[in-house]
């Protein structure tokens, strides 16, 4: 559209440059979070006209300033419309970033609209900063001081973008729409994004996305790590007319598994994360009783921690760079396979892997797991590993089984039925002639179910002297009567002990069962059971308890 500079004189002289409003809004909660104002010629005889087809005409001309000051001052009638905390954001050319006079035109606008200056973003191009960056430095440090927050507009499309942020006071980085529309479609543009959320992150930034249209770049958007997104998906620029309305309207839903703020901390990308989630992920890393690395797709380590590091048997810097093939050999094929089936996309957990002990090292045995890390896009970009140590846990328990062994042979050539029990009381063994001796199904053998087959009447104190057994540590002697296989109740008497683990904690009960024979009882007239029970002798068959 040719347009002419006499035009666009008269289209201030007439006032027909408006402001239109586009939505800006938190990506993690859908809620409103302010408006950029735009500038919107109202042509008599061509409509509304673009600020690309009239903005470069004044601002080569000088006119760029009564431009803005039109704009704003439209603007301020309507004030009441953006209660707090909606912000207002305005843009300025780079020709009005030289003129030293802009803080007092923006502070004198501000007053007049009634808008409070630190609700008001001034976005800065960044072709606005390349002729004189000293100037601008000046001019953007002031109007901080007045309390605007300050935008770095179309981050990605300049030369010098690194320089002018490590030397302007930025609130806010915009990362150019080019990037956001094409993420989608291409693995490089997604990459830039992740990597300009990323770097305004680590400098404290906010990340603000343009030109936002579809549910999937928004998704993706807030995966990657911004926070405010601008564009049609939230709404075209419209008039002032139309502003109450997208102020009332609700928040807009966001994606679904996807974790807001009230719902708990949650990261996004690795590509993306601030340094201080970085550093909170490192102290867990490093805190971790567990041995923990991530590798490349290549299956190379791109980071360790130390209890990995000292598992492995080679520094920290030792592994990073180099495969898995080549800090563990004599591991790399135990462990291949579930490191393929993880690069293809699936978890593997949980997975015992051992070394075998040799001249120079010991036995080692482990729990692997491989879960794979899925990048916005839902490609694997590598392996997160876990590595758990149970050798002394398993040599532990190979222990307890040849001890429980030992126990066994010895009790059963003594002629006694012998059990073993856990620190809890459940029965781990009884001998097949438990069964035998009792007319009780196997599973009576097995945890508590050996109490099935007391007598009612000798349940209740054999519970208790079993408690405080289990409690003290004392030595256990008890009686009782079973069921036997003719029908007949039949006295037993059960003896064991504990056994103590070095930090002085039962791990074991090893004890033995007996027929106590019913004409013993004329030797011993009074026997004495459990909690104070008397088993007295009557009939060869009556061990009836006086209570």
């Amino acid at each position: 559209m040719a347009l002419e500079l006499a035009e666009v004189r008269q289209a201030l002289e007439r006032s027909e440059v408006e402001p239109f409003f586009q939505p800006l809004v938190d990506l993690r909660t859908g809620r409103l979070a302010g408006f950029e104002v735009l500038a919107r010629w109202r042509h008599p005889e061509q409509g509304f006209v673009l600020p690309e087809n009239f903005i470069a005409l004044a601002e080569c001309n000088g006119l760029i300033s009564a431009l803005t000051q039109q704009v704003l001052r439209k603007t301020s009638p309507a004030a009441s419309l953006f209660p707090a905390p909606l912000t207002l954001s305005i843009n300025i050319s780079p020709s009005q970033l030289q003129d030293l006079g802009l803080p007092e035109q923006i502070q004198g606008a501000a007053e007049q609209a009634g808008v409070a200056l630190d609700r008001l973003t001034i976005e800065i191009t960044e072709s606005a900063l390349v002729n004189n960056l000293p100037k601008a430095q000046s001019i953007a440090r002031e109007l901080k001081a007045m309390g605007c927050r300050l935008s770095l507009d179309d981050f990605g499309t300049g030369y010098s973008s690194l320089v002018q942020l490590q030397a302007l006071p930025f609130d806010e980085l915009k990362i150019d729409r080019s990037f956001v529309q094409s993420m989608t479609k291409t693995r490089e543009s997604r990459k830039i994004v992740a990597a300009i959320a990323g770097l305004a992150h680590s400098l404290g930034l906010t990340a603000v996305a343009e030109g936002v249209e579809t549910e999937e770049q928004a998704d993706m958007l807030l995966w990657l790590g911004c926070e405010l997104g601008q564009g049609w998906l939230y709404g075209r620029p419209i008039p002032l007319a139309g502003v109450p309305a997208l102020v009332a309207a609700p928040p807009r839903a966001i994606a679904a598994g996807l974790t807001t703020p009230g719902d708990g901390w949650a990261v996004s990308s690795l590509e993306a994360l601030p340094t201080q989630h970085l550093a909170q992920l490192q102290a867990i890393y490093d805190g971790s009783p567990v041995g923990l690395c991530f590798l490349d797709k290549s299956l190379r380590y791109v980071s360790v921690n130390q209890r990995l590091a000292d598992s492995d048997g080679v520094p920290i810097a030792a592994h990073i760079g180099r495969t898995v093939e080549e800090v563990i050999p004599d591991l790399f094929p135990v462990m291949e396979p579930y490191l393929d089936r993880a690069l293809k996309g699936e978890a593997v957990l949980d997975i015992e892997v051992s070394r075998p002990a040799n001249k120079k090292e010991e036995d080692w045995t482990a729990m692997l797991s491989c879960q794979p890390a899925f990048d916005e896009a839902d490609e694997v970009i590598g392996l997160s590993i876990a590595v758990a140590d149970v050798t002394e846990l398993k040599r532990t328990r190979q222990a307890l089984l040849e001890s429980d062994d030992r126990q066994r042979e010895s009790l059963e050539h003594r002629n006694q039925v012998p059990w073993i029990m856990d620190s809890e009381g459940n029965n781990l063994y009884a001998s097949a002639r438990w069964v035998q001796t009792e007319d009780v199904s196997r599973r009576r053998t097995r945890n508590l179910g050996w109490l099935e087959a007391l007598h009612p009447d000798d349940l209740e104190p054999t519970m208790k002297t079993m408690r405080e057994a289990l409690r003290t540590g004392k030595a256990i002697d008890i009686r009782y009567r079973v069921m036997g296989l003719d029908g007949d109740w039949r006295l037993m008497r059960s003896r064991g002990s504990p056994r103590f683990s070095p930090t002085g904690e039962i791990i074991r009960w090893y004890g033995s069962v007996e027929d106590i024979d019913p004409h013993r009882l004329i030797e011993e007239p009074e026997s004495t059971g459990l909690d104070g029970v008397t088993f007295l002798q009557g009939d060869a068959g009556d061990l009836s308890p006086e209570m």
